[in-house]
């Protein structure tokens, strides 16, 4: 007879890293990366959230001993990549990236329409962002993007629905004009 593995949860998570547990640490890292790359996506370019993405779990490393509640992780880590964005803007000149690789492969329309695209999920309020993000560009269900934002999947459900209403809404907004 096989008994089936849970999985730990955050808390214990962190409390084995402050004891040194590297694979812990990769595992919450495993766990949150997909939230925190889709917070950066909703404030920088692709190439910037990369290296922030990086950045915040190295910030996340660095002061994890300071984390006095292990089992708020994913608030404090959607804090610091929130900070790691702010800190890339203030710091980075006003570029435009261009992606060679989807270029290649896309056409200008192609091209243009995901540009507005992301472009009109940026200017939605965070919360509306963030879990769009979450589904369209990292492929989580509701449930798993509950299960990393600590929303309950009521909310989820409706951050979805409102952030696709306003999105068609400034998509169509944006054909028009």
């Amino acid at each position: 007879m096989r008994l089936t593995e849970v999985a730990p949860s955050d808390a214990e998570l962190v409390l084995a890293a402050q004891r040194g547990d590297a694979p812990a640490f990769e595992q919450l890292y495993a766990r949150y990366a997909p939230v925190v790359r889709s917070i950066l996506l909703g404030r920088l370019a692709a190439a910037d959230a990369d290296d922030a993405l990086q950045e915040a779990f190295m910030t996340a490393h660095a002061k994890l001993e300071s984390l006095r509640e292990p089992a708020a992780f994913a608030g404090w880590i959607a804090r610091i990549a929130r900070n790691r964005a702010e800190d890339f803007r203030r710091g980075a000149p006003e570029t435009m990236q261009l992606d060679r690789d989807y270029a290649a492969r896309a056409t200008q329309q192609e091209s243009a329409e995901a540009a507005r695209a992301l472009a009109a999920i940026r200017a939605l309020p965070d919360a509306y962002r963030q879990t769009l993000l979450l589904r369209f560009v990292e492929g989580m269900s509701g449930p798993e993007i509950a299960a990393r934002t600590g929303l309950t999947h009521g909310s989820v459900r409706v951050n979805l629905h409102r952030g696709m209403q306003l999105l068609r809404s400034a998509l169509e907004r944006s054909h028009v004009a």
